[in-house]
């Protein structure tokens, strides 16, 4: 007799609960649960340090940076190198309301409900178009042969401004004063060793002068060198340096002597220079348009390279390929190619429309990011090898002529000769366990911005 009930409800209840108990409990608890998420905490907290994906509505001035008492390049009375308060410093908006895209209530910890609780669907990665963080880096020098700005693998960056060079420690933002050249010189270069224990600065003068990036403390000078030295690059055990005097020198710290070789091959300045991954090949790029690749058993390169129309100063090996070299032309060339240095074949092309001041491949994903100067000034990543572009970044508004990546191949900074340091999100992350939260480059979003 109690199949008739059974067809109409097609449920088998308790006893004493009916299907309309049912299904008022039920709406009841949805509109509790909507009730939440549409009442953000009234807490308030001050999030400074959020990336906001929408440029329209940015307010880029927040990152307006260097105060009316910063000191001045030229003229004045305080000396240019004289340490400000904001030297590699932040500054934030604190005026932001409730409807700000700065409010704690819409990017805070504080929203009154957890940002994983619902995981959208996934969509086709998109790079964020502003910067996260924007640092103020007065004297930063508008010079296209000089690198100024390196990434250690121990998380500290490293900048060097006029005649001085500051570590930046990206997980407390602590600014450090490494050393001072004086009067007399100033700092054309910098490269952490690839444990990031020890870091290089090669000056105006020509020394290479080694450093304890810890202690803060110079271990080695060396000499060999009759002007600047504008780029650096270590290996495992061998620091290169080229020069504006056209040589490269190869310095090891357990031999005694300036140098142990010399490599004789451009025509006019080094301006680039970069070990393959494996320590087996040197690639050097100079204001004579050549590319070349030197081996550690020859002093004359095993490849000259000369398809480029203006100085090479980007270069990077591929971490996914062996003897995949990437190179970049300045403004009378402005292309990007490819190289297989195995037989010396170009292998691509593109003409990115402007001078390519410094090229860098993701460890992450098969892409590459690159810099820009005249005229359009941006940031461009790229797939690879479809060189499809992934997205284009604008912000600086001179040359950006540095670039260094993050020690988890995320994060990129950008310098320019507008005396600022851009820090942009720019590759995924690899698919393995994260680490360690506080351990992350960014576990610092939540410290007190000055």
């Amino acid at each position: 007799m109690d199949l008739p009930q059974t067809r109409k409800t097609g449920l088998n209840l308790p006893a004493g609960m009916n299907e309309t108990s049912l299904r008022l409990e039920t709406f009841s608890g949805s509109f509790r649960a909507l009730s939440n998420l549409s009442s953000p905490s009234s807490r308030s907290s001050t999030c400074s340090d959020r990336f906001i994906p929408c440029r329209s509505s940015s307010r880029l001035h927040t990152f307006e940076l260097i105060e009316k008492g910063s000191p001045v390049k030229e003229g004045g009375q305080g000396s240019p190198m004289s340490p400000s308060k904001n030297m590699l410093r932040f500054k934030t908006d604190h005026s932001s309301g409730p409807n700000s895209p700065y409010s704690p209530s819409i990017l805070g910890h504080d929203n009154g409900f957890s940002s994983e609780a619902s995981t959208p669907p996934k969509l086709p990665r998109k790079v964020p178009k502003t910067p996260h963080k924007v640092l103020d880096a007065p004297s930063l020098q508008d010079d296209f042969y000089l690198n100024l700005v390196d990434w250690s693998s121990q998380n500290v960056l490293a900048v060097g401004l006029g005649t001085c060079v500051y570590l930046w420690t990206a997980s407390n933002s602590k600014v450090t004063r490494l050393c001072d050249l004086g009067p007399g010189d100033s700092v054309c270069s910098v490269q952490w060793t690839r444990e990031g224990s020890y870091i290089s600065v090669g000056t105006n003068l020509g020394q290479v002068q080694v450093w304890d990036g810890t202690q803060c403390k110079r271990v080695r000078t060396f000499g060999g060198h009759q002007t600047r030295a504008g780029v650096l690059a270590w290996n495992s055990r061998i620091l290169s340096s080229g020069s504006r005097d056209r040589n490269i020198l190869q310095h090891d710290l357990r031999v005694s002597s300036d140098y142990i070789c010399k490599l004789a091959g451009h025509k006019s300045e080094v301006c680039g220079l970069k070990w393959s991954h494996d320590d087996r090949e040197l690639a050097s790029g100079g204001n004579d348009n050549q590319l070349l690749v030197w081996n550690q058993h020859s002093q004359q390169p095993t490849l000259r390279l000369t398809e480029h129309t203006a100085a090479v100063k980007a270069i990077a090996w591929s971490p996914h390929q062996s003897s995949l070299l990437a190179s970049g032309g300045g403004t009378a060339d402005r292309c990007i190619r490819f190289w297989n240095t195995s037989n010396g074949h170009q292998l691509n092309s593109v003409d990115t429309g402007s001078q390519v001041c410094n090229l860098a491949w993701s460890k992450n994903v098969n892409e590459l990011v690159s810099t820009h100067g005249y005229s359009q000034n941006q940031i461009m990543v790229w797939k690879y090898p479809s060189m499809a572009k992934v997205s284009t970044l604008t912000g600086h508004s001179l040359r950006v002529l540095y670039l260094a990546t993050s020690p988890d191949g995320q994060t990129i900074v950008t310098g320019a000769g507008d005396e600022t340091l851009r820090f942009w999100n720019v590759f995924p992350s690899l698919k393995a366990p994260a680490l360690v939260k506080d351990t992350s480059l960014w576990s610092l979003g939540r410290t007190h911005i000055r």
